[in-house]
């Protein structure tokens, strides 16, 4: 498969992924100078080519970079949940109800990059996996986030449930503010889909269900934007309690 962008293919470069061929137009970008490094140390191929070469290919944003690689691998479920007792933390997973949008998967990963998430789970059907776009719009944190790909995520919650995991649920409407619930427990976040939010019988597994209060006209926030909000109140909470 391909990944395209600057930042997408350093850090693919960076985290030692499998890369067959890096592909990048002329240019002095400080991030082109780090890339033909990285090939070079790595003994990858670099190719040289002209600008109708990514225009062809990818859509805009890809900044004359691209790279052919091995497709991004997902953890096992099982494997991803032992993640925090590896490293002596307190667990932070998130879960994707049938997130849809390559862009709003992307964009997730990267703020649960930022935010410490320790994994993320989707469901194999009706969701966005690890594609170009995901790459891109990730701006190459999934690099570096374990993601699990999992058949029902109801399955993977009620592991997560049983491994002493409180899931909460984020939904417009319910009542409860996020700074009331207290993250510094394991804890594994629920992020509903673009369009239908969590699906019934998602929500009804939820320990806890909160709501970002708003005062906009536009009374909603997209959902990439919603997530990263939670997961900085966790954040936020974790590091007051230490």
């Amino acid at each position: 498969m391909w990944i395209y962008g600057l930042n997408p293919v350093l850090e693919a470069l960076r985290a030692g992924r499998n890369i067959k061929e890096v592909y990048i137009s002329s240019g002095r970008h400080e991030k082109i100078l780090l890339i033909k490094k990285e090939t070079e140390s790595r003994g990858i191929a670099l190719r040289i080519v002209d600008a109708a070469f990514f225009n062809e290919r990818f859509p805009k944003g890809h900044q004359g970079v691209a790279a052919k690689v091995s497709e991004k691998g997902y953890m096992d479920i099982y494997e991803l949940l032992n993640i925090p007792e590896k490293r002596n933390e307190t667990p932070l997973f998130l879960i994707l109800d049938c997130i849809e949008d390559p862009g709003n998967v992307g964009a997730i990963v990267r703020s649960a990059d930022a935010a410490g998430v320790h994994g993320v789970v989707i469901q194999e059907h009706r969701s966005a996996g690890l594609g170009p776009a995901v790459s891109k719009a990730s701006a190459g944190a999934v690099e570096y986030v374990p993601v699990s790909r999992v058949s029902n995520i109801k399955h993977a919650i009620s592991e997560m449930k049983e491994r002493g995991i409180t899931i909460i649920g984020a939904e417009s409407g319910s009542g409860n503010m996020p700074w009331d619930v207290d993250f510094s427990v394991p804890t594994g976040l629920v992020i509903g889909s673009e369009y239908r939010g969590l699906r019934k019988t998602v929500a009804e597994k939820c320990d806890f269900v909160v709501s970002i209060p708003m005062r906009g006209r536009v009374n909603s926030l997209n959902v990439s934007a919603a997530s990263a909000v939670l997961m900085f109140e966790v954040l936020r909470q974790r590091m007051r309690k230490n």
